[in-house]
């Protein structure tokens, strides 16, 4: 049995996983888990993350769950460029220094801004109440703020001059929002070139390839749930 992903594309960190995997040819077998139909709930999938998320992975009879984790497992087992997780002890903690950040920040704040503009109207069947994005946006906006001031500056990429795990997860992320609707790379050049660069440097067939999914989410509809998942997404998202 050889390597496996399981994965959904409108997740950011499994569309970080597939480009990574991809754009280094690393062999693996991509086993789709649709988080809609609470394919991620299932017993089967329970044996492969008992956490039952994605994305997770499978080699041979070992299991690892958490993106992050996934990625520094396949840049050891499979010895990809230094650039993605530099040797150099600085430029690596520069990586992490930014991997530890992003969680609670550009993460949730761009999670959080997608949902409520996407899912939040379709479980509730309600027009999004102005006020209630206005107050997402400004989150996300303070941490693109942070994000390119702190992390970003006037480097090319997070740890310098080549593109690391930093760069690919940070892009991920703030196409999240983007796909809603919420164009942030308009009057932000800084940010606009890096994720020029970014896009260039995995390549921008495969950056579009796996982002077809998400582009299109506008057009998702209720009854592409299943009911329970439904039900489950309204509950959480009513308590933001």
């Amino acid at each position: 049995m050889g390597l496996e992903l399981y994965l959904d594309l409108l997740s950011q960190p499994c569309r970080a996983l597939y480009i990574f995997a991809r754009s280094n040819n690393i062999p693996f077998e991509f086993k789709r888990v649709q988080l809609a139909k609470g394919q991620h709930k299932t017993e089967e999938f329970r044996k492969v993350n008992v956490l039952m998320k994605v994305p997770a992975l499978r080699d041979g009879s070992f299991t690892l769950a958490e993106s992050i984790a996934i990625l520094l497992y396949l840049v050891q087992k499979f010895k990809t460029p230094d650039r993605w997780y530099p040797s150099d002890l600085q430029k690596r903690a520069r990586v992490d220094e930014y991997l530890s950040w992003q969680h609670a920040n550009i993460h949730a704040k761009g999670s959080k801004l997608f949902l409520t503009k996407v899912l939040l109207p379709l479980v509730t069947g309600q027009p999004l109440p102005p006020e209630k994005l206005e107050f997402v946006t400004e989150e996300l906006n303070v941490a693109l703020k942070q994000f390119e001031e702190k992390f970003l500056q006037d480097k090319p990429f997070i740890a310098g001059s080549e593109i690391s795990l930093a760069d690919l997860i940070a892009l991920v992320e703030l196409m999240q929002p983007v796909c809603a609707g919420y164009d942030l790379f308009e009057e932000r050049p800084k940010l606009t070139e890096w994720r020029r660069r970014v896009e260039e440097a995995v390549g921008k067939q495969l950056f579009q390839e796996a982002h077809e999914e998400i582009m299109n989410i506008k057009n998702l509809t209720a009854d592409q749930f299943a009911p329970e998942m439904m039900e489950n997404f309204k509950q959480q998202l009513l308590k933001q």
